[in-house]
């Protein structure tokens, strides 16, 4: 018995030591300020303490990363009602009909008691991931009424004494998932889901492969998920983490990263009331999309290393980050330093941290630039930045030829300097020209006059 409570201990001891050892501090501990143990605590207080600021910097590194037009873009930031496919009015009613009977969960938008009730499914079915066919093969259809209505009216389940089987409660748990008013991933994500799977290398030349680049995939989702609501991004959390170890145990259940996507992508990330057919070919790609949250769920629930330097900066003020440079954060090296995570391009909110920090060293906010000048200024640095091509020359001609009565002089120097630079090529070869000719009557003597530039 004593040895027994030893072993317990040292696995507590060992637990704790695994938890402390997964924070890791770049910079000697201050005396004068606390200890912060959780990465995320300034990115947490930013969100909540300047919801505005905290959505212009996430959102601006999203569509760092991926084409977002117009509609879709306000369809994410919820300026327009989301617009996804949708099927016939006798499906929408036929369903609203199915589900006018609406519980305390089923059929109720998403709150924590709901997710408290749900977890009791979620919590049962992980001590369950041996069973074969876990979320394919249905469960009896008697049991899963009664405890359906055990949940929809709060009464207290002791799932363990075995009247349920876990197939029960996995097709219970896929039900409650389809009969939520809207998608766990909600309508106005849905396009960024599409955006974000055709992430992909680019060759030497700049052009599209076929090869899927996880990096930039897992930061997307590491920042949409962080415009989820509160109670969406919770459940959220919980499913893939039963799911990524559902996975994780397929040698038993038989059941893979995709056989799950393809069990719940109907129910967290489809359009309510849709078809197959009125996918209009997405299927593939929605399915591919949730077996890639599945495989990397232990990853995208953590802020961007970019993000989180931010939102440290913006309440310590902080000199150890002067340059943009300096966002590129030392790798998982022998020294045992953080993870990089190299910001391509960051977004206007980022670059101004370094160039606005005052004497004292807090932050001050740019009083006249607008989140609009900054987006359009790093838009063409992005468009500079591109190989040569045709393409290349086109954008930066649209870029000249509309000028912004809002742009500041500094804004609008580099499309200037560009503009005479392409004019005046002609004349930079004649004076070259004339240069050699100069230098080469010298050598000769016989320095003659010659004609002015033009």
């Amino acid at each position: 018995m004593a040895t027994k409570n030893n072993s317990q201990n040292n696995l507590r001891l060992d637990r704790r030591e695994t938890k402390c050892s997964a924070f890791l501090c770049r910079e000697k501990p201050d005396a004068n300020q606390p200890v912060i143990f959780n990465p995320d605590f300034f990115v947490e207080r930013l969100k909540h303490e300047h919801p505005q600021t905290f959505l212009d910097l996430v959102l601006s590194n999203i569509t760092r990363l991926i084409d977002l037009p117009g509609e879709e873009f306000a369809q994410l930031t919820g300026e327009l009602e989301p617009k996804v496919p949708s099927s016939s009015g006798f499906l929408r009613s036929f369903n609203f009909r199915k589900r006018k009977e609406k519980g305390l969960i089923f059929g109720a938008p998403l709150t924590e008691e709901g997710i408290a009730q749900i977890y009791q499914l979620i919590e049962y079915l992980s001590k369950n991931l041996h069973v074969e066919g876990l979320f394919r093969v249905p469960g009896h259809s008697l049991r899963q009424a009664a405890l359906r209505e055990m949940l929809n009216t709060a009464a207290e389940i002791d799932l363990e004494t075995g009247d349920f089987h876990p197939n029960d409660a996995a097709t219970l748990l896929k039900v409650y998932l389809g009969e939520l008013p809207e998608p766990l991933l909600t309508h106005r994500h849905y396009h960024a889901h599409l955006k974000i799977g055709e992430l992909t290398h680019f060759d030497e030349k700049g052009n599209k492969t076929n090869v899927p680049d996880k990096e930039r995939q897992i930061e997307a989702f590491q920042l949409l998920f962080m415009l989820l609501p509160p109670t969406n991004r919770s459940l959220l959390k919980l499913l893939l983490d039963l799911l990524y170890h559902t996975a994780c145990s397929q040698h038993m259940n038989k059941m893979s990263a995709i056989n799950l996507a393809t069990m719940f992508a109907p129910h967290i990330i489809w359009p309510k009331n849709v078809t197959a057919s009125d996918l209009q070919g997405n299927i593939e790609k929605l399915n591919n999309g949730v077996a890639f949250l599945i495989r990397h769920s232990q990853k995208l629930f953590k802020a961007p290393v970019y993000i989180k330097e931010y939102a440290r900066l913006f309440y310590t003020g902080s000199k150890s980050l002067q340059a943009n440079d300096d966002l590129t954060l030392s790798s998982g090296s022998k020294t045992g330093s953080i993870a990089a995570i190299i910001a391509p391009s960051p977004s206007p909110s980022m670059r101004s941290i370094a160039g606005e920090t005052s004497s004292t060293g807090t932050i001050k906010p740019s009083e006249n630039q607008s989140y609009t000048e900054s987006c359009l200024r790093e838009l063409y640095m992005q468009v500079n930045s591109m190989p040569e091509s045709a393409k290349k020359k086109k954008l930066i001609r649209q870029f000249e030829k509309q000028p912004d009565p809002t742009f500041s002089a500094e804004t609008r120097t580099p499309f200037i300097k560009r503009h005479w630079r392409s004019r005046s090529a002609g004349g930079v070869i004649k004076r070259k020209a004339l240069e050699g000719q100069i230098s080469a009557a010298k050598e000769n003597g016989t320095l003659q006059s010659l004609p002015p530039c033009s």
